[in-house]
């Protein structure tokens, strides 16, 4: 596995695969080498005019559809226009943003980074047929999630807090859509991947000084997302990819380096948590998973 790279992604011709996000950053990088691998690749987008522009570099095994990750009424004008695909890769996101709230009241973070692809998964788990990649952070170890006030509306905003908890949320999911899957015989995997430290646009939009001190960072530390984009790409594709499994960057602590197994905080792996979590995501969205697809 050390080593693994953008050649070693299998032929993916005949194959579909969807990747959230996939106007800039890891999806983009993402969308473009599984298409020359051969996929037939949806940008799902919030921005379309920038998914367009990517869809051109990649040529006519791209297609651009608009996805608000932020609405829960997008979610299901994209899921109803999807007829199937064989991965879901649950890419998008944002990252310590001031508060504020999706259109459904959520709090951004964990409405767009959680919330709103719970959704979209649920929505498309019967026209997926191999795989549901989830992109979590190694920030997830900084999360907890509060199940009293998951949106927070009545503890003071924590920005950072809020990401975490999002991220570890997006491993709680993952893992627990695995025991499902698996606990009604479907033999489709569900996975998650982080990128480490990888230099991307997430690290611009949080309005806030950080901003410039992570560009800084980012020139001077961070792997390029062409780097942080491979293990969700490992995931994607790789025919060793074991369900349940999570995978990162193997050197520095994880923060770069060739794809593998990564580690996750004992929080991740709380299976009551995971249950309840679920439970409380399926009232706020309104939308249940069906497995018997």
């Amino acid at each position: 596995m050390s080593g693994w790279g953008v050649g070693d992604i299998p032929d993916q011709q005949g194959r579909t695969v969807i990747v959230t996000g996939a106007n800039s950053g890891l999806g983009a990088v993402a969308a473009r080498a599984l298409a020359g691998a051969g996929a037939q690749v949806i940008l799902a987008c919030r921005d379309v005019d920038k998914g367009r522009a990517v869809a051109g570099e990649i040529g006519d095994r791209a297609q651009v559809r608009r996805l608000d990750l932020a609405d829960l009424s997008s979610i299901r004008e994209f899921a109803a226009g999807v007829d199937a695909a064989h991965v879901l890769i649950n890419n998008a996101g944002v990252m310590a943003v001031p508060l504020r709230r999706t259109a459904d009241g959520f709090e951004m973070q964990i409405g767009t980074n959680h919330l709103g692809h719970f959704a979209l998964t649920g929505l498309l788990l019967g026209k997926i047929s191999e795989r549901i990649v989830t992109v979590s952070s190694g920030a997830h170890a900084i999360g907890a999630i509060d199940l009293d006030d998951l949106n927070w509306e009545r503890r003071p905003y924590k920005r950072w807090s809020a990401y975490g908890q999002s991220k570890l949320a997006n491993l709680l999911f993952t893992f627990e859509l695995r025991r499902r899957l698996a606990a009604a015989g479907s033999a489709k995997l569900s996975v998650a991947a982080h990128p480490g430290y990888a230099a991307t646009g997430l690290q611009s939009h949080t309005e806030s000084i950080l901003d410039k001190v992570m560009a800084v960072g980012n020139r001077l530390a961070a792997q390029s997302a062409e780097m942080g984009a491979l293990p969700e790409l490992f995931a994607a594709t790789a025919p060793t990819v074991e369900a349940g499994a999570y995978y990162g960057p193997t050197s520095l602590g994880g923060t770069r380096g060739h794809p593998g197994p990564s580690g996750c905080s004992p929080r991740a792996r709380d299976e009551l948590a995971a249950r309840s979590l679920w439970d409380l995501s399926e009232r706020l969205t309104g939308v249940t998973f069906d497995f018997t697809g």
